[in-house]
């Protein structure tokens, strides 16, 4: 299958970083019980509102609650509060860019954000609660229903097993084989890049250098944004 991204979206196989080495890391250092202290809190309030403020509080009781529970829950919960919590924005209207990549923050503290952020937000937040990256990646695909280039998270228990879909269009977690109007064309997490195939994890290719989307998100989640 050809690779490629249609729309105002460039190909992002030219585009992937050898920063997807520190996506994990900077994931893992940025998630956890010890964000939530007091200069978080203080820094959210200089920047956002008082009702973005409390979905922060419902973020951080999440993730400290649900560190023990089953994957499945771990999977609706998330996939649940992201969706509730966050409307769907294009970056041209929100961001005034063509492509943003934004941070767990700045998607919540703006409740906004476009296929992308939805798929960052649930993947770091899951990464919080203990989900394996191995497990997580994000996935290009196209969506046939509007016939537009979109993101959306999978789990896959094992290697051979069927995908599971986290999306924001459909919020029902359905296996990627009960999910006939996406044509999936590539994934990626913190440990590399895969080709699709239809209903799989596809083959895994080297990432190529250099992504200033990467590079800049990972540098804003490093500074606490």
């Amino acid at each position: 299958m050809s690779v490629y991204i249609v729309s105002n979206k460039r190909s992002m196989i030219s585009r992937l970083p050898i920063a997807l080495l520190l996506f994990s890391f900077c994931c893992f250092s940025f998630i956890s019980e010890k964000t939530f202290n007091i200069e978080f809190y203080e820094q959210l309030k200089n920047r956002y509102t008082t009702e973005r403020l409390d979905i922060f509080y419902k973020w951080e009781a999440l993730i400290k609650a649900e560190q023990q529970s089953e994957i499945l829950s771990k999977l609706n919960l998330v996939n649940q509060f992201s969706n509730r919590n966050i409307s769907f924005k294009s970056d041209i209207k929100h961001w005034k860019k063509q492509d943003y990549w934004a941070t767990p923050i700045e998607s919540l503290g703006t409740g906004a954000g476009d296929c992308e952020d939805f798929a960052i937000f649930k993947y770091m937040t899951l990464l919080a609660l203990g989900i394996d990256e191995s497990k997580l990646r994000l996935m290009y695909v196209r969506a046939l229903t509007i016939n537009e280039p979109h993101m959306v998270l999978i789990y896959s228990d094992t290697p051979s097993s069927m995908p599971l879909i986290l999306d924001n269009l459909n919020t029902r977690i359905l296996p990627a084989n009960k999910r006939r109007d996406l044509k999936p064309i590539y994934s990626f997490n913190g440990q590399g890049l895969w080709l699709a195939k239809a209903q799989g994890l596809g083959n895994k290719v080297k990432s190529g250098a250099g992504s200033k989307d990467w590079t800049a998100l990972m540098e804003r989640i490093e500074q606490g944004q």
